[in-house]
């Protein structure tokens, strides 16, 4: 009987292993991953990558064959190291690091050893890979640029590292990923999706076929082709105009929020970025930190925007009743508030009203404005957080929401700051006159200034600036067909851009008029100032100009930051200009500015001493280097001198 009993239950237990067996292998493997089983081998086939297009159709991104040495450790037999570490180029002491780091990662999955071979180097190495088991040969595709501009903005592609493995299941080591621009942003349109082959191996690791004949295998899915929104040609003419200068260039369709040009200068050839190369030019840019070639100036420069703000303070006073266009205010060569202090202006003094106030930059008329916006209120906290919100409602001070991955948000002062600075009810529209004419501390990025033109130029309406124009097959996001108002009600935007059409016809830019077209424009010149072991020190001011054209039908806003550049109207009119004119007619007749500024050069500025980016902090003339924290603006000097404002 107990035999009997003992058979039973070895067969009881025999029978539900097998059963058990025969569910995982047969009913139960629609969830498995072959890659569980020590007996598959992944093989991916990876599709080629979205080209990219500017606006009209002009290819400016492709591809182009890649081949990688692929490794995968546990596979890797004795061989000979040396003529191996020959016909890859590389030293025996990079073989080692090589292989312990793809071991790491995994022995069982693949890992890029040696990246993109040429098409000569995969020639020499394919007839002999047989001899080296456990290496592989990986067919991809790498960029192929078909143009030298817009490396800022068009990014670049390179292996994944450690955090994006952790951060994306999707990507296995030794990968492509986007980095910067709208490689980055629109990864997962332009990469497409990958595809695999399972192969199933015998326990001697030979080969015997596709694993359950390739039920599991899938095929690769092209990236999306995209468009952009810029202007190739007029890319390449604002990079030109560029040459030996720092700063940027950004011009928007005020209609719908494209990114026509998006010029940062210095730049790089994006093909630089491409190949076997890439690390090491990418090392030799990275630490460029003069000139800083991969810093996008048009995004993340923050400037003074200097006297192009006071037209936003012109529309502020409209809206808050405080002025009309009529309102005269009196220059005595500047204005003189407090006991002490006094901002110079080089307007030539007299009575101005908004339009002579705005096309003479005249520094003592918006002090007034400014005082009076803020003084209208029973306290000065009030007034400034009225004037912080009609500000922002122009974007400043803000990301924006724009489809490219860096940036800075600039920066608008407001009730808390000064609290913070002066204590609560002890500070006066005084204390902060300097943001009455954009310094202070008003900063904006290249990028800000033109969507504030743009929103001029629409009478106080704005679309989100985007670079993307179509998706293959696909839509764009609809926050970019979405208009943003301002507090400003529309009736105000005729007076100021009387006054901005003023500046050409009669103002600090009639030397710089274009033929044939009518451009409302604002000079501007701001102080650049750094904080250099405890002393302040002046730098060459920053050269700024804001334009749209044409006034009655506005197809092109542009805003110019020419770093050290002297004044508004000497680098920064010029190159707004000879933008618009290209843009608008196609070519440039102005050939007197563009030979001064192809010709030109600012090199010997930015090899004096201290030459840099930096900005002051307020109207108690404390001056300290970018980047900084709030939290340091306690540290002030007694406002005991007179200021000087520099000429448009």
């Amino acid at each position: 009987m107990r035999k009997l009993l003992l058979s039973s239950i070895i067969v009881i237990v025999a029978i539900v292993y097998i059963g058990r067996l025969s569910y995982l292998q047969l009913m139960d493997s629609s969830n498995k991953n072959p890659l569980d089983d020590t007996a598959i081998k992944a093989v991916y086939d990876y599709p080629e990558r979205g080209h990219i297009y500017d606006r009209n159709g002009e290819l400016l991104v492709a591809n182009q064959p890649s081949y990688d040495v692929m490794l995968i450790p546990r596979e890797v037999k004795p061989l000979d190291t040396l003529e191996f570490c020959n016909l890859l180029n590389i030293t025996k002491e990079d073989f080692i690091k090589k292989y312990n780091k793809a071991y790491r990662y995994s022995p069982r999955l693949p890992s890029v050893f040696v990246p993109q071979l040429s098409k000569r180097e995969y020639a020499m190495l394919q007839e002999k890979m047989r001899k080296y088991e456990g290496f592989y040969i990986q067919k991809r595709s790498l960029r192929h640029y078909m143009t030298d501009v817009g490396a800022n903005f068009l990014g670049y592609i390179s292996e994944v590292n450690e955090r994006d493995l952790q951060n994306n299941t999707y990507y296995q080591s030794g990968e492509l990923i986007g980095r910067q621009g709208v490689e980055k942003y629109y990864e997962e349109v332009l990469r497409g999706q990958k595809g695999v082959k399972f192969i199933q191996k015998d326990r001697f690791n030979r080969v015997i076929g596709s694993y359950k004949d390739g039920i599991f295998d899938t095929l690769p899915v092209p990236g999306k082709d995209i468009a952009l929104t810029i202007d190739h040609k007029l890319q390449q003419y604002g990079e030109q105009l560029m040459v030996n200068k720092r700063g940027g260039i950004v011009a928007l369709n005020p209609k719908s929020g494209e990114i026509l040009t998006l010029v940062s200068a210095p730049g790089y050839d994006p093909q630089l970025l491409v190949g076997r190369k890439r690390s090491e030019n990418y090392t030799r840019l990275y630490y460029d930190s003069i000139a800083k070639p991969l810093y996008d100036r048009g995004l993340n420069a923050m400037y003074p925007p200097g006297s192009p703000f006071k037209v936003v303070n012109a529309l502020v006073a409209l809206q808050e009743g405080v002025i009309n266009e009529r309102t005269t205010f009196t220059c005595y060569h500047g204005y003189r508030y407090g006991r002490r202090a006094f901002m110079g202006c080089h307007c030539g003094g007299g009575p101005r009203n908004m339009d002579s106030g705005i096309y003479k930059s005249c520094n003592t008329y918006f002090a007034n404005t400014y005082r009076q916006i803020i003084e209208k209120y029973p306290t000065s906290a009030e007034g400034m957080s009225a004037w912080e919100k009609h500000v922002e409602s122009f974007g400043l001070g803000n990301y924006l929401g724009y489809d490219l991955p860096s940036g800075k948000k600039g920066s608008i002062p407001g009730a808390e700051l000064y609290n913070k600075i002066y204590g609560e009810k002890r500070w006066f529209a005084t204390n902060t006159l300097s943001n009455a004419i954009g310094q202070g501390e008003v900063l904006t990025t290249p990028i800000q200034l033109a969507n504030l033109t743009a929103t001029i130029a629409n009478r106080g309406y704005y679309y989100t600036p985007h670079i993307i124009k179509k998706i293959e097959n696909d839509t764009i996001d609809n926050k970019f067909t979405t208009k943003h108002r301002t507090t400003i009600a529309p009736e105000h935007f005729d007076p100021v851009i009387q006054g901005m059409h003023d500046v050409y016809n009669k103002g600090t830019a009639q030397w710089v008029r274009i033929p044939e077209i009518e451009i409302a424009g604002k000079t501007g010149t701001a102080e650049n100032f750094a904080k250099i072991n405890g002393e302040r020190v002046q730098l060459t001011d920053h050269s700024i100009f804001v334009a749209f054209a044409p006034v009655d039908d506005p197809k092109i806003a542009v805003a110019v930051f020419v770093e050290n550049g002297y004044w508004g109207s000497r680098w920064a009119g010029r190159i707004a200009g000879l933008m618009i004119e290209k843009y608008v007619k196609g070519e440039v007749t102005r050939k007197d500015m563009e030979d001064y500024v192809l010709n030109g050069s600012l090199e010997e500025e930015y090899a004096k001493p201290l030459s840099g980016e930096s900005f002051f902090i307020n109207d108690k003339r404390d001056f300290i280097e970018w980047p900084t924290k709030k939290d340091t603006l306690d540290n002030q000097l007694p406002r005991d001198k007179p200021t000087r404002y520099p000429p448009e």
